[in-house]
């Protein structure tokens, strides 16, 4: 690609990854246990019922459901939290003064909340394979939506960051935006079961699609409209990456 700034774009890349990676245990083991912490709450809260949702038992179902959360969660943490971090520490202007482009700094920054998201995703996959049945329903589903997901959350972590100014509004981000919509989208439970007008609004909520959309790949059943969330997803990420890299160009909340 002309004037593409490769080498650039992949140290930065190796430095976000270098950045979690020095804080695996914050950043790799943590999500880990908090997510077989959060299948055994469940998991004993149901006691010996046998609950079975869409042919699989309950404890899979919920597996499934806190794998594609975990890598969500992880993929918008690792943006927001090194965005706001060189925003309130002042080294964001070392890397405005690099010769990178808005979409450098998008890709380089999707690119290491990905392998986060992933890495942690795979790790957590491993450990429940002890626990759970793992099946795999179609594989081009299990990648498109695992993909989709991570570019999704990496880029609303990085507007998060990039329309914030402190810790404290960042997080307020990720308390009652992020974690509401990721828990109240179906992971531990199927969204049939909820009232019609707490069904519709869901319907609406992307993080609905991309958990809907990954367990269709592991078991092949589904809330929602597989053929409706596939182009409402890459038209959210289209819209998102579309805001990130004007921001980033512009300036807006970066350059005092």
């Amino acid at each position: 690609m002309k004037n593409f700034n490769i080498y650039g774009t992949y140290m930065l890349t190796a430095r976000e990854v270098r950045r979690f990676l020095k804080v695996y245990h914050q950043t790799l083991i943590a999500p880990v246990v908090s997510a077989l912490i959060f299948l055994s709450i469940f998991t004993l809260a149901l006691g010996q019922t046998q609950r079975v949702i869409h042919n699989v038992p309950y404890l899979d179902f919920a597996g499934y459901g806190l794998i594609i959360m975990t890598i969500i969660q992880n993929s918008f943490s690792n943006t927001s939290s090194s965005l706001i971090m060189s925003k309130v520490i002042g080294y964001i202007n070392d890397i405005l003064m690099t010769p990178f482009t808005g979409k450098e700094l998008v890709l380089a920054y999707t690119t290491g909340a990905m392998i986060r998201g992933i890495m942690v995703g795979i790790l957590l996959t491993i450990v429940l394979s002890f626990i759970i049945e793992l099946r795999i329903y179609s594989f081009i589903y299990l990648l498109f939506f695992v993909l989709v997901a991570c570019i999704f959350l990496a880029n609303l972590g990085t507007l998060s960051a990039l329309i914030t100014d402190n810790f404290d509004q960042n997080s307020a981000i990720t308390s009652y935006v992020i974690t509401p919509l990721s828990f109240l989208s179906g992971t531990f439970y199927s969204i049939n079961d909820l009232p019609s007008w707490l069904k519709m609004v869901n319907l609406l909520n992307p993080f609905f699609y991309i958990i809907d959309g990954f367990r269709y790949s592991l078991i092949g059943e589904c809330d929602g409209n597989i053929l409706f969330g596939i182009p409402y997803l890459i038209i959210l990420n289209i819209v998102i990456i579309t805001i990130t890299i004007r921001i980033f160009d512009t300036g807006w909340k970066l350059k005092p």
